[in-house]
């Protein structure tokens, strides 16, 4: 099977010939149009396509009118000098490989006769290692460099081994990065699939490709905006330059007025240069809740002002490319903004979430046809490259409620998800009624991970080190036990203060509710600790120090051990537990997979035992998903009951409750003789009959 990766050309009908010409002769191996390859002598080269072959080696195809053999040897040049440089690569002197460079003029007679003229590979076992080093050159991040490691299988070393392993993209990264041909796509995986560093080294190649373009990289969590300018910097460095700051800028969604010009948001450079009022977070909060929404819901009120206001029309375009990471935290009138603004009539939207890390309040986000008028692309990343098996498998559980005993509390609408998230069913069929059981495979989740507390040079530690859930009597016991664990991390396990990081679920509680473990860490172990943000939005980690911080600043970064204080609070909801628990659940699920290794969950007495207890059923099943599958009905019954309710619907319900009590107690007061039925009103007299029977 030929595996075709397809970046941009302006040679589509040859391609297209090529490629037809390949497939139906069933040719194998790796096929990429328009590859990028790095800077030579700090110039960058483009091949109009490359084909990595078992058969043949390395086959680079020009396309010409006419041979040019001073352009062919150019290119062998490009392709010869970039293979020398790993040293797997070479025999001896020689490249253990062959490359061949064939100008093609879509005469496939001609190609067939030049293929055959081709000697055949002998070192195809290599295949493998040529694939690697074309993909590694944008790799997913440097290898580990930490030079605090004296101890064979401490923490750090794990780590430092871990971060080893994954130094290439895997196909479906590399497909997702180079692949697109304009209008909306959707980059669309789980916890830990690499959404943010595809979307970064796919903004990269659209500028390096298109110099002209002005491309913006927008998302919602401050933190992560130097993550976006490392990896863009880096991937144009790889291919022969600095990136232009002037075509291709990093924004935050909302921006404010303190901002360089240059920096502004979407939202504020959207309201200034089409003459819209602009609302601050304290405006937008008094807004949304003049409109019966909640503080969450305030950027939403606000996208969905300013666009009443502009009635679709007045928008200026502005903008070539939008790429938008964590737009499951953004919601559709966000996304239409950024429509708008984009320069017609191509209209290139790209954008990556994940369903289950949804926070904020609303809807979630609409299908494109729904939404745009036009249909997606969509490109899926099955494979989870920063939680193990057990860690992920327990999130999704506890996330869906699997194991709770009061029942699921959200679900897929359409099946097919499951199997785009990475789960194979192991029993049963994915239809209403059906038990099932639903398993990751080692494809969807690489045993490597789960490794790093299996065995490495020979010691063994137990998987249930893995993931650790701890029950407590009260916050000052909890604040002890994660404090002396983190001075042991640093002190013993050869961690970092990078490599941890204290979640507190519930944001608007966390100052307070991280002072416990700051003061005993300062005061009994001389450990300094930060919330995230508070001294600079744009800042997460500081030096020295240890990161605390509520989820919402936690998206997008990850860390070898996480410790999630307070997690009781995400087991119910409000409203006789109902309420609101699906974004509760959301936050547990995002908390646990923000760890690349270690994860403890802590909390405070029952409901964090009842948690407990769905965790140890997830272990009993061999971290696996067993449960029946819900009727349609059940499933949008529990998305009503389990939602996020606004603050009007609060007061409502509470009114409501107000009188079904009184009701109750006028009820109670006639049958001890204390109030006369027959001296309350007809109408009253008959809603109350029913609470009178024996």
């Amino acid at each position: 099977m030929l595996d075709i990766i397809k970046g941009q050309t302006n040679k589509n009908a040859e391609i297209e010939y090529l490629i037809t010409f390949l497939t139906k002769d069933d040719y194998e191996g790796r096929f990429y149009v328009g590859y990028l390859m790095p800077a030579i002598s700090g110039e960058s080269t483009t091949l109009d396509a490359l084909w990595i072959s078992k058969k043949y080696g390395v086959l680079v195809f020009l396309i010409d009118n006419q041979v040019d053999t001073a352009k062919e040897d150019s290119l062998f040049g490009v392709v010869d000098t970039f293979l020398r440089s790993n040293s797997k690569l070479k025999k001896g002197r020689e490249l253990a490989i062959n490359v061949e460079v064939i100008t093609y003029q879509s005469n496939k007679t001609l190609l067939k006769e030049e293929l055959n003229k081709i000697k055949e590979w002998n070192n195809n076992e290599l295949f493998d290692v040529v694939v690697s080093t074309f993909q590694s050159v944008s790799t997913l991040k440097n290898k580990s460099d930490r030079k605090n490691i004296k101890k064979i299988n401490s923490r750090g070393s794990r780590i430092k081994w871990l971060d080893d392993q994954l130094s290439i993209l895997d196909n479906e990264q590399e497909r997702a990065i180079i692949e697109y041909s304009g209008g909306i796509q959707r980059i669309r995986g789980l916890a830990g699939s690499g959404k943010t560093i595809v979307l970064a080294l796919k903004a990269a190649y659209l500028h390096t490709q298109n110099p002209d373009w002005d491309i913006v990289v927008t998302f919602n969590t401050r933190s992560l905006k130097q993550q976006f300018k490392d990896f863009i910097t880096k991937f144009c460095k790889e291919k022969g330059g600095e990136p232009d700051w002037d075509k291709i800028k990093i924004v935050n969604a909302w921006g404010n007025t303190r901002e360089d010009w240059s920096e502004k948001g979407i939202y504020y450079s959207m309201c200034s240069e089409n003459n819209i009022e602009y609302l601050d977070f304290k405006k937008a909060e008094i807004y949304a809740n003049s409109n019966g929404m909640k503080r969450e819901q305030a950027f939403e009120a606000v996208c969905k002002k300013a666009l009443e206001e502009t009635k679709l029309n007045r928008i200026k375009e502005k903008y070539d490319v939008i790429l938008i990471d964590e737009a499951q935290d953004l919601s559709k009138d966000f996304l239409l903004i950024c429509h708008h603004l984009l320069k017609s009539p191509d209209k290139r939207l790209i954008y990556a979430y994940d369903e289950l890390q949804r926070l904020n309040e609303g809807a979630s986000l609409p299908n494109p046809k729904n939404n745009f008028n036009a249909e997606a692309d969509d490109k899926i990343l099955k494979r989870c490259y920063r939680n193990s098996k057990p860690l992920l498998v327990t999130a999704h559980a506890l996330g869906f409620g699997i194991y709770r005993k009061q029942g699921l509390v959200q679900f897929f609408d359409d099946p097919k998800l499951w199997g785009e998230v990475g789960y194979e069913c192991k029993e049963g069929i994915l239809e209403a009624n059906q038990q099932v059981k639903l398993m990751r495979s080692n494809l969807s989740s690489p045993s490597y991970l789960e490794n790093i507390s299996k065995e490495i040079e020979g010691v063994v530690q137990p998987i249930d080190d893995l993931l650790v859930f701890k029950s407590f009597k009260n916050k000052q016991q909890q604040a002890e036990w994660v404090a002396a664990q983190i001075n042991a991390n640093l002190k013993e396990d050869e961690l970092l203060f990078k490599d941890i990081l204290v979640i507190n679920p519930l944001g608007l509680t966390t100052r307070n509710e991280v002072a416990l473990v700051r003061t005993m860490l300062t005061e009994t172990y001389k450990i300094n600790g930060h919330i995230a943000g508070e001294s600079d939005a744009d800042v997460f980690f500081e030096s020295n120090s240890i990161t605390f911080t509520g989820i919402h600043r936690a998206k997008g970064n990850e860390v070898p051990m996480v410790y999630i204080i307070n997690a009781d609070e995400s087991y119910e909801g409000t409203f006789n537990a109902k309420r609101d628990l699906i974004k509760r659940r959301n936050t547990l699920f995002t908390a646990i997979t923000r760890s690349k290794a270690w994860v403890r969950v802590c909390g405070i007495g029952e409901n964090m035992d009842n948690l407990i207890q769905e965790f140890e059923t997830v272990k009993k099943n061999n971290f696996e998903l067993h449960f029946r599958y819900p009727t349609q009905q059940e499933i949008d019954e529990m998305n009503v009951i389990h939602r996020d309710i606004s603050n009007e619907e609060t007061q409502e319900i509470t009114e409501i409750e107000k009188i079904y009590n009184s009701m109750l107690d006028a009820a109670n007061k006639i049958k001890s003789g204390k109030l006369m039925l027959q001296d309350l009103s007809p109408k009253m007299q008959e809603m109350l009959k029913p609470h009178l029977k024996p």
